[in-house]
């Protein structure tokens, strides 16, 4: 898994990266919790995103947001944060020139990063957002949301009340040509302890089940 330095907004971003085994291969961005409460690109539900779309056959890429590990720079309130994370589908994308699709996946923090990022890259395909944070972040902005996308969440997060993640996605759900599949994962917490297995096991099914057609019409 290569060490890879990204040319970002206030310097270096540090990454890692693992080609797909196809020109064609889908790429997918990942996006760690809040660097002000310890959230780094090595965050275990960020690195169970990372393996599962590896497995997928994806270009897959996780970096540390600007002041995390060896990324230059300091916390940006979100806005730093989303230019770094534009800056790395940058890159993703330069080195992918023929990728068949393009997803993005957050924990958290990274999460409403991630939807953001959705709103802003149009050729972002899908979306997977985990433990999204429904309750301290305003996402009016996806008005309207641009993709369909899995959020997953568990019943026991001490930090998010499931009421407001389903709140919001019954307002994404309303949306013309949007599916949004919301999955609770019973008794996981917010950081998803002694249940990382379960949410591999669903974002497994959803890629499956997303790219399935890709599959089949690149085999016709």
């Amino acid at each position: 898994m290569p060490d890879v330095i990204i040319n970002g907004p206030e310097g270096r971003l540090e990454g890692r990266y693992q080609p797909g085994k196809l020109p064609t291969a889908g790429i997918a961005l990942l996006l760690h919790p809040n660097p002000r409460h310890g959230g780094t690109m090595n965050n275990k539900v960020v690195y169970t995103l990372f393996h599962t779309f590896v497995r997928q056959g994806f270009s897959t890429l996780r970096f540390n947001f600007r002041g995390v590990g060896r990324s230059q720079g300091s916390f940006g309130r979100g806005e730093g944060e989303l230019s770094d994370a534009a800056a790395a589908l940058d890159w993703l994308q330069t080195y992918n020139p023929n990728a068949g699709t393009c997803w993005i996946a957050g924990f958290s923090f990274g999460a409403w990063i991630g939807m953001q990022l959705l709103m802003r890259r149009p050729e972002i395909e899908s979306f997977v957002s985990v433990a999204l944070p429904a309750n301290f972040y305003d996402f009016t902005f996806l008005a309207p949301c641009p993709a369909s996308g899995l959020i997953i969440h568990g019943d026991r997060d001490e930090l998010v009340p499931g009421e407001a993640v389903g709140k919001l996605v019954a307002k994404l759900s309303n949306q013309r040509d949007i599916e949004i599949d919301h999955r609770v994962i019973k008794g996981a917490n917010h950081f998803f302890t002694d249940k990382l297995d379960k949410l591999e096991a669903h974002v497994e099914s959803y890629l499956t089940a997303a790219m399935a057609p890709k599959v089949k019409r690149a085999a016709t």
